[in-house]
């Protein structure tokens, strides 16, 4: 469970995404990213998540924010997982989970009586000023997109 909070500053990074182009989230500035980080490429639940992402895509980039996909996984693991699935959004490789590892959300995990480490399933809004505006834990992959694009809503729909 990450020790951020909404308010704090967001940990800056810099990853390479599928195609090898480097994205530093502090040169998103002033525009708000929504970072995702999920634990595998094509699994069942990672894939879920990801194509909510992709079907929202276009309103939260109305909305004027950016969506990140931070998992281990490789450059070329991310371009196989974005072409099978038409991925339209940044899909960034964090092989050394330093940026995880950052976030918080690189946990001890218990599966089938077996404990190893990977990714607690955590988005964070970072926003234009670099802080985190919300933190959303153990997500559940279904549904979860729609949920995120509901509070950006919320948060950046000018009146009409």
């Amino acid at each position: 469970m990450s020790q951020l909070r909404p308010g704090a500053p967001a940990p800056d990074f810099e990853l390479p995404d599928d195609g090898g182009t480097r994205h530093r989230l502090s040169a998103q500035r002033p525009r708000p990213v929504v970072v995702y980080f999920y634990p595998k490429d094509d699994t069942p639940g990672c894939t879920t998540e990801a194509c909510g992402f992709r079907d929202a895509n276009e309103e939260i980039r109305a909305l004027g924010v950016e969506v990140w996909g931070v998992s281990p996984q490789d450059e070329r693991s991310h371009a196989r997982f974005r072409e099978k699935y038409g991925l339209n959004f940044t899909l960034l490789a964090d092989v050394d989970h330093a940026v995880a590892e950052a976030y918080g959300v690189w946990t001890e995990k218990t599966r089938y009586g077996r404990t190893y480490w990977g990714i607690a399933r955590t988005t964070f809004l970072i926003d234009g000023e670099g802080r985190i505006a919300r933190i959303w834990e153990q997500v559940r992959p279904e549904g979860h997109a729609e949920e995120v694009l509901a509070e950006l809503r919320g948060l950046l729909a000018t009146p009409a």
